[in-house]
């Protein structure tokens, strides 16, 4: 069953760049646990106040895919990294269309 997944994050304040280098290192884990980026799109520095950073459309082919992609030790060795540049998550499941 393939899982699809919108991602918002938001950054700690002035971190910005900080949230965009650990998502560049951890999406690139995406292939190996038959998942894909979809979409990945920044709010503009003019967008409307609280909006998120950045917003993500994920895909996995299968839940053993997802399960794998959050338990890989290479992604779960970068938790201060993320807990130093990113605030809030919000991730929801959705039917790309």
């Amino acid at each position: 069953m393939t899982i699809q997944l919108c991602v918002l994050l938001w950054a700690h304040p002035g971190r910005g760049e900080a949230l965009t280098a650990y998502e560049d290192k951890v999406l690139t884990l995406l292939g190996e646990h038959e998942g894909r980026l979809l979409q990945r799109a920044r709010t503009r520095p003019d967008g409307p106040a609280g909006a998120p950073d950045e917003t993500q459309l994920i895909e996995f082919a299968s839940r053993t895919g997802y399960d794998g992609f959050l338990a890989d030790p290479r992604r779960t060795a970068l938790t201060a990294e993320r807990d130093a540049a990113i605030a809030r998550t919000d991730l929801y499941p959705v039917d790309v269309i």
